[in-house]
């Protein structure tokens, strides 16, 4: 994908508005290696930044008139800083943190934005966190209110539950705004500990497959799962009054309660049990560079997410199984929210041109459907540019 740089970013603020930017804020999408839908649940999550990112131009304005251009769209939105509301838009991903900064008591004077990227839509690569980042960290320093990033990464999640209405995780956020070049986040999503965990991945390359659809319920079911989570932790409550997630959940546990909650309750909790225990064993992987080990988990874990959590497709499942009948690819899992999106991929050196035409052409044959390939390099997280 080709890179943005401050000079295009800068002519294209002025193809749109005369003069020049204030500043500009370039935000990475992500990946997350593996603890997929652990994040509601508080539990951990190894999310790494990517070289594709979402960048904004942004300019004060004195009048209380927000103006918005989104390049990709190659529209426009305006609003009065007097009456912010939803507007069911891209605009609600900048207007809901410009709303948090407006409830954290900041007078808006307004401002003018220009937003463009390379992080593709729709592919699970968290392009909505970015640009909720994006406008934070902007907001920050165009109002010099001097927040740290762990408070900015609040707003950015609230701004998402209040504006577009998903009641999503915080790691997208943190992983945006706290990524670091050839490491995963070991994120703890319960008391936002931190470490960084190399991701060297010697030898072997990343590589994810678009599916290219986005079936419609990806954002509904994504709700009723974060409820069928809930629902199983007050069960357990009853006798283990001691938990408050299912990250303090053993199998052991788990297993008494099998008959004694619904079964769909009782298979979400097993995935995120598992998948829990899953992504702390991956770590310990990575340090010592046991890829073969890791590829196994990933396997695991998309097959838990497609039977238990019951959240990928047969577009995703075939993507991973193609994947997986070429000898040099050790792992593939669906990655992102579900019902659409991306599989990541871990193949061999040398492997992936063969990979990307081999599932490639699988995937239209049996499909219909093209797939795109992206190279996973990463990168920072969020920073003025």
């Amino acid at each position: 994908m080709n890179t943005i740089s401050k000079d295009d970013l800068t002519r294209l603020f002025q193809s749109v508005f005369d003069g020049t930017p204030d500043l500009i804020v370039r935000s990475p999408g992500r990946i997350n290696l593996i603890g997929e839908h652990t994040d509601y649940n508080n539990g951990f999550v190894l999310p790494a930044t990517i070289s594709q990112a979402v960048y904004v131009a942004m300019r004060r304005r004195e009048d209380g008139v927000i103006h918005l251009y989104a390049a990709d769209y190659e529209e426009k939105v305006n609003a009065d800083v007097a009456a912010l509301a939803p507007t069911a838009t891209w605009a609600d991903y900048i207007l809901g943190v410009a709303d948090q900064f407006q409830k954290a008591g900041h007078a808006l004077p307004g401002f003018e934005l220009v937003m463009t990227g390379n992080i593709p839509m729709g592919a699970g690569l968290s392009s909505s966190a970015a640009i909720e980042c994006a406008v934070a960290f902007g907001l920050n320093e165009m109002l010099q209110t001097g927040y740290d990033r762990l408070q900015l990464v609040k707003m950015a999640q609230a701004a998402e539950h209040a504006f577009a209405g998903v009641r999503c995780g915080i790691m997208d956020m943190f992983a945006s705004m706290f990524g670091k070049k050839d490491h995963a986040i070991l994120l703890d999503c319960r008391s936002l500990d931190y470490r960084y965990v190399p991701l060297a991945m010697d030898g072997y390359n990343l590589l994810l497959f678009n599916s290219n659809v986005k079936h419609s319920l990806a954002s509904s079911e994504y709700n009723v799962r974060r409820q069928e989570c809930e629902e199983g932790v007050a069960l357990l409550q009853t006798e283990y009054p001691e938990i408050s997630d299912l990250r303090d959940v053993t199998q052991e546990m788990l297993a008494a309660f099998e008959g004694r909650m619904p079964r769909n309750v009782f298979k979400r909790c097993s995935y995120v049990v598992g998948e829990n225990a899953r992504l702390l064993a991956a770590c310990d992987d990575l340090e010592s560079n046991n890829i073969a080990a890791l590829g196994k988990k990933l396997n695991q874990t998309h097959a838990g997410l497609s039977e238990a959590y019951e959240v990928s497709c047969p577009e995703l499942d075939f993507l991973a199984q193609a994947a997986l009948v070429h000898p040099a690819v050790e792992g593939a899992r669906m990655v992102g929210g579900g019902f659409g999106g991306c599989t990541i991929n871990i193949v061999r050196e040398g492997f992936a041109d063969d990979l990307a035409g081999s599932v490639s052409n699988a995937y239209r044959q049996k499909m219909d459907k093209i797939t795109e390939v992206y190279h996973v390099v990463t990168d920072d997280g969020t920073s003025l540019l």
